[in-house]
């Protein structure tokens, strides 16, 4: 029998609320994680966007930075957007000099790159390993992926601007990463991806 995928959203800050209805739709159990022992109930995890030094503050005020990070290296699958890019990123650049993330994921990340609130855009991307045409991409003050490890697959860049080719989605194992909000669209493809990501690591087949 295939089992529902139990898939937490930090719940500390941010977009929770959209991630969930998303994580529904792509037939997932959404669950709000807040302390340790929500995190060892589930499956997966999304950290959604929002402000990233803010978010890191509560993880270590709510006593979750320390799990977070065992249960990513212990091969838990997490799915970060916007903030949550920055706080899967081993390396970050333009944050705060005492700044704090989770890490696990081999890039190096660039906070707030497209500029300000008002500097906020959309555009169609190229995903890789999605059906069904471009995604269509919300950035809202968002990082981009400076560099990445020799064992981390870039799955989009921005196609024209002065952003041109510049990374914006991300996967290195279990993990997943864009500097955009496809939980804001409409479109669950990006959060199915996840979700079939999680079944993967659960030893269950694709859902139908």
């Amino acid at each position: 029998m295939t089992l529902t995928p139990v898939v937490g959203v930090l719940a500390l800050q941010g977009d929770v609320r959209e991630h969930s209805i998303a994580l529904a739709e792509a037939d997932a159990l959404a669950r709000p994680v807040r302390r340790p022992e929500e995190l060892a109930e589930v499956d997966a995890l999304v950290i959604p966007g929002g402000e990233s030094t803010t978010m890191a503050k509560l993880a270590a005020a709510f006593d979750l930075l320390v799990p977070l990070r065992e249960r990513v290296a212990g091969g838990m699958p997490v799915y970060g957007s916007c903030a949550g890019m920055i706080m899967l990123a081993d390396r970050l650049l333009d944050g705060r000099p005492d700044q704090q993330t989770i890490g696990g994921l081999d890039v190096t990340v660039r906070r707030n790159a497209f500029g300000r609130q008002v500097d906020s855009f959309e555009a169609e991307l190229d995903f890789a390993e999605l059906d069904g045409g471009p995604v269509r991409a919300v950035f809202i003050r968002a990082p981009w992926v400076e560099s990445v490890g020799e064992s981390v697959e870039v799955l989009a860049t921005v196609a024209s601007g002065p952003a041109e080719g510049r990374a914006v989605a991300v996967r290195q194992g279990n993990l997943l990463a864009t500097s955009f909000h496809p939980e804001l669209t409409g479109d669950h493809r990006v959060h199915r991806m996840f979700v079939e990501m999680v079944r993967a690591r659960l030893g269950q087949p694709a859902a139908r």
